[in-house]
């Protein structure tokens, strides 16, 4: 039974991998290549599950219907950002995209109606209501969850489909990036990277090419957090804190700047710091109360990076080429 618990656990961490690999590689497009500083790319995981949800609770919508809606909402969201702010410089833009992603958690903080408010989708269909919203999601994975059983036992739970969905959806997502950054689109987008004004000079329209990189990036944003509300189904705009951003600059930095293939071992690596240390009952982490464990795991999330940057600061398949930005 210990066995079985630990592997469920561990299947969790696998899931929470697999979201901020697909959420990491939608900024590694736009930091990567584009050299967009993006410092608000939480907003769009925020306006992908929040979109699901709202769609399935309040108007009945098919889950599907719903999650493929909500990843062409990204779109319009990312218009919004970019028009206006793709055209500053890089510290510039760090700063009003920062700004934008606490403009949609303030939105969802105070749109109680809406989104359920501080209390999230556990208010959303009304005060004191716990909705659970993806019905269709539970059902689907209960049929293959029977189909599993007679060959894995005990082991064929729900985290353990969600992980092979997670994983078959992020690789996926790799490939098809990966085709993207090495079609001339996306030795544009590297040109831009390195040179704004050299591309721009040889007839690239530099705005609708960063713009494009910025849309992509943002409908992957949103496509974890389609899975971040499969996955929870009851969230917060508390989940969607700044932090979360800059975890996702933890995994890109790992993996290695424009290396698609490192983003899953960036995940992988911060994953474990993160969510595998949540509950292990091993020194130093059995000398420290629960409460305690959480300030422990950042400190070593720190550690990491600053040990990263002092070492090997192109991350673990990076090169040192690849971080010349400007």
């Amino acid at each position: 039974m210990n066995a079985i618990l630990n592997a469920q656990f561990w299947f969790f961490v696998g899931i929470t991998a697999g979201i901020f690999t697909i959420l990491g590689l939608g900024l590694q497009l736009q930091f990567g290549y584009a050299g967009l500083l993006n410092f608000g790319h939480v907003a769009f995981m925020a306006i992908g599950g929040y979109t699901t949800a709202i769609l399935v609770v309040k108007t009945g919508m098919s889950l599907w219907i719903a999650a493929v809606l909500a990843l062409l909402v990204a779109v319009p969201f990312s218009l919004l950002l970019g028009l206006p702010t793709l055209r500053l410089r890089a510290d510039y833009l760090a700063m009003t995209t920062l700004a934008f992603a606490e403009i949609v958690r303030y939105v969802a903080i105070n749109e109680e109606g809406l989104t359920g408010g501080s209390q999230g989708t556990i208010n959303l269909a009304g005060v004191g209501t716990a909705t659970n919203y993806n019905r269709e999601w539970l059902a689907m994975i209960g049929t293959v969850r029977d189909w599993l059983e007679p060959l894995l036992g005990d082991l064929a739970s729900r985290d353990f489909i969600m992980l092979i969905i997670v994983w078959t959806v992020a690789i996926a997502a790799i490939i098809l990036v990966q085709y993207l950054v090495r079609s001339p689109w996306g030795r544009v987008l590297k040109s831009i990277r390195e040179e704004e004004d050299a591309a721009a000079a040889l007839g690239k329209d530099v705005f609708r090419f960063k713009q494009q990189a910025l849309a992509i990036g943002s409908v992957l944003g949103a496509l974890a957090g389609v899975f971040h509300a499969f996955q929870f189904s009851f969230f917060s705009p508390a989940d969607f804190v700044p932090i979360v951003t800059f975890f996702v600059w933890m995994v890109i930095i790992l993996g290695g700047t424009a290396r698609n293939w490192g983003v899953p071992i960036g995940a992988a690596v911060f994953a474990v710091l993160f969510a595998g240390t949540r509950f292990l009952d091993v020194p130093p982490f059995s000398w420290l109360e629960s409460d305690e464990r959480a300030y422990l795991r950042m400190i070593i999330i720190g550690l990491a990076l600053i040990l990263l940057m002092m070492f090997r600061p192109q991350g673990v398949l990076g090169k040192r080429e690849e971080m010349v930005l400007e």
